[in-house]
């Protein structure tokens, strides 16, 4: 892998580089996902319906989706670490702002230039940490993204709590000192990165066309991403309308959510490796079957449960299978490959909180549910027609 041609710090340093990447995932994740367990004191803070203030979910993900190839190109002859100090400085500048915004367009208007901040993140910190280490550059992504897991378990949870014994302003303000407290980290434990495999924007969009594998990637993705985020946006509002559901209930479910992403993440980093294809069908399978779970005995607290740890053990798997694919397909334009993935990743969040938001106001709260397992059967149709095309993905998911 191309990416990986950098100068080899001391194993130490270099770990403690991979951890300051996976801090900078756990508060990019956990400031574009807070609105998730905010989203009821956030709509009546604002002034705003819970179908309108979703909007804050999906603004952020478009964003974070349509800039990207553009910002990495663009910045591709910008050392690494520089930059991704400088996209945590816009992350604790935005988080204070919206902290503090006094109306509900101030907040979509910031959280609009953070998902700018957020995509290209996401488009060069696993490569970042594979560089770091090249020679366990599978274990480095694996860990790189468990800072996904962590925000969902400790993050989200913790920021909900948080919002519940104060107020959901409070929330904003420690992640914008989180965000700080991490740009000095990276400032200190990431040495210079300076960028090797960024192409041109004509060339990052042409990848696609010529590349068969990557194209069919995207598509699978994108399919279970708008699953994913059509229900999961409104998963709050959900638990307290079919099972009357309290906010210290609420707290503990999405801490099994993220529970049960951690272990996903975990348990595919082992199986990945042997059978990528096969690991990413049963984690969309997963996703199908927790869903309609949640629809069938999602109305008393244990039903909640077992639905929502299957849902997160089932998304961890399937988001680390994901970069492994992505790594596959294009070992050598991994960054540029990945700016496609985070626009398409992330436009379908966007999508998906604005389709499930339609539905939650027009069809009602399951709606938003039913559409999430429509949409993830599909990614599973798609995961499963891949596995009868040529099986090589299994040995070019082992990164040089």
């Amino acid at each position: 892998m191309s990416s990986s041609s950098t100068a080899s710090p001391s194993s130490s340093r270099a770990w403690l580089g991979v951890a300051a990447i996976t801090a900078s995932l756990f508060v990019f994740v956990t400031t574009e996902l807070m609105p998730v367990g905010l989203l009821t004191p956030m709509s009546g803070g604002l002034a705003v319906s819970v179908g309108i203030a979703g909007m804050v979910v999906t603004g952020y993900g478009v964003s974070a989706g349509v800039g990207v190839p553009f910002i990495v190109a663009w910045t591709r002859r910008v050392d690494r670490r520089a930059l991704l100090a400088a996209l945590l400085v816009v992350l604790a500048a935005g988080n204070l702002i919206t902290a503090h915004s006094p109306d509900f367009v101030v907040v979509l208007a910031t959280r609009l230039i953070m998902g700018f901040a957020h995509g290209v993140f996401w488009a060069i910190g696993v490569s970042m940490a594979t560089r770091l280490v090249p020679d366990q550059a599978s274990r480095a992504a694996a860990v790189v993204l468990s800072g996904m897991s962590i925000g969902t378990v400790v993050g989200v949870p913790l920021g909900t709590f948080i919002a519940d014994l104060t107020d959901w302003r409070t929330t904003f303000t420690i992640w914008a000192g989180l965000s700080a407290v991490v740009c000095l980290l990276v400032a200190a434990a990431v040495p210079s990165l300076p960028s090797t495999d960024a192409i041109p924007v004509r060339e990052i969009f042409l990848l696609p066309v010529r590349n068969g594998r990557l194209r069919a990637v995207m598509i699978t993705v994108t399919l279970y991403v708008l699953g994913h985020f059509g229900a999961y946006t409104f998963i709050r509002p959900f638990m307290e309308g079919q099972a009357a559901a309290s906010p210290g209930l609420i707290t503990i479910l999405l801490i099994v959510f993220g529970v049960g992403g951690a272990a996903g993440n975990f348990a595919a980093a082992h199986t990945v490796t042997r059978n990528m294809k096969a690991t990413f069908v049963v984690s969309c399978a997963g996703l199908v079957v927790s869903l309609l779970l949640l629809l069938l005995v999602g109305n008393h607290a244990a039903g909640l449960a077992v639905s929502v740890a299957l849902w997160g053990i089932a998304f961890g798997a399937a988001n680390l299978c994901q970069v492994n694919m992505i790594l596959a397909a294009a070992p050598d334009a991994f960054e540029a490959a990945m700016s496609l993935n985070t626009m398409g990743y992330n436009i379908s969040i966007a999508l998906g909180a604005l389709l499930g938001g339609l539905f939650a106001n027009n069809v009602g709260l399951t709606g938003a549910m039913w559409f999430g397992v429509g949409l993830t059967a599909a990614a599973l149709a798609s995961a499963f027609a891949s596995m009868r095309t040529a099986p090589a993905d299994e040995a070019a998911a082992r990164p040089a």
